[in-house]
């Protein structure tokens, strides 16, 4: 007989229950009334003791104009993460009151002002990081479809050149810092620009449907670079990368994408796999050197 193989935190779901704290702000001080946008729920291991312990942010989808940090996918990610033990925030953020992805102009002042939003949120958690007993040093960000694309532009872009390309004159538009980060979760977003994986070698795994319409994995004919086009190029800049490809599925891994349905138990079961890819990635890139 074969012994089972012992399941390893970080890795392997280790943690039965998990508590959830909902409603918390991630900006308490903010009087702009956008108080909603910066709401946050946050997971954490039932029964863990740990301190310094790994944290994912968790940003959901919507093209920018729907969807908050409730969503059935977001809530699953961040449950079954936390029972890996991280401790796991989904956030909401600013959301646009047009329609983004009909008007290219407007999905890149989304995009923007959703990445500032992220920003406020990493700031927070490094600031509460002990409150927490998250290490500040291990803040993966994550997120699937316009949570995909706000973790990628806030990883590997510049507040400057976010601005510039969006055509947005800000407070902090002009900030040249790159955030420090130790991993970013795309799930079926993009980039605007490939140019900005240049800017560090933050470690990234893909995953997307190959028939993805929305996001396609390569570029051709849309204005963004998808899972495909990003994970050959970190490939090619020695970026820490993994992709995983679901043959013959679209847009948040359904067999035929539709906005309204978030998708069946066989759809849970492919972003189970997702998180599960995710999980092997980066445990890799934080535990074993």
């Amino acid at each position: 007989m074969f012994a089972k193989a012992q399941a390893v935190k970080y890795k392997d779901i280790v943690f039965a229950g998990v508590i959830k704290t909902k409603d918390l702000s991630y900006s308490p001080n903010d009087s702009s009334g956008k108080k909603k946008a910066h709401l946050f729920d946050l997971y954490q291991p039932a029964g863990d003791n740990t301190t310094g312990r790994p944290l994912i942010i968790w940003m959901h989808g919507g093209g920018f104009k729907f969807g908050t940090k409730e969503a059935k996918g977001i809530e699953l990610w961040s449950k079954t993460f936390a029972q890996r033990g991280y401790v796991c925030a989904a956030i909401n953020y600013t959301l646009s009151k047009k329609l983004p992805i009909f008007n290219f102009d407007e999905l890149k002042r989304s995009a923007y002002y959703a990445v500032q939003d992220a920003k406020q949120a990493i700031a927070y958690f490094k600031e509460h990081s002990k409150e927490y007993n998250i290490d500040p040093d291990k803040i993966i960000l994550a997120g699937n479809s316009a949570g995909g694309m706000i973790a990628l532009d806030a990883a590997y872009s510049t507040n400057a050149e976010l601005a510039k390309f969006a055509g947005v004159t800000s407070l902090n538009s002009d900030n040249k810092e790159l955030l420090k980060v130790a991993g970013v979760i795309n799930l079926w977003g993009g980039i605007f620009d490939l140019n900005w994986l240049k800017n560090t070698k933050v470690p990234i795994v893909n995953i997307y449907g190959s028939r993805d319409s929305l996001v396609p994995p390569t570029h051709k004919d849309t204005s963004l670079y998808g899972g495909a086009d990003i994970h050959a190029e970190a490939n090619k800049l020695g970026i820490p990368t993994s992709v995983r490809v679901f043959e013959g599925y679209s847009h948040e891994l359904q067999k035929h994408f539709n906005p309204i349905f978030q998708g069946g138990k066989d759809t849970e079961r492919r972003w189970l796999e997702a998180g599960q890819f995710a999980a092997d990635f980066m445990y890799k890139q934080l535990y074993i050197k």
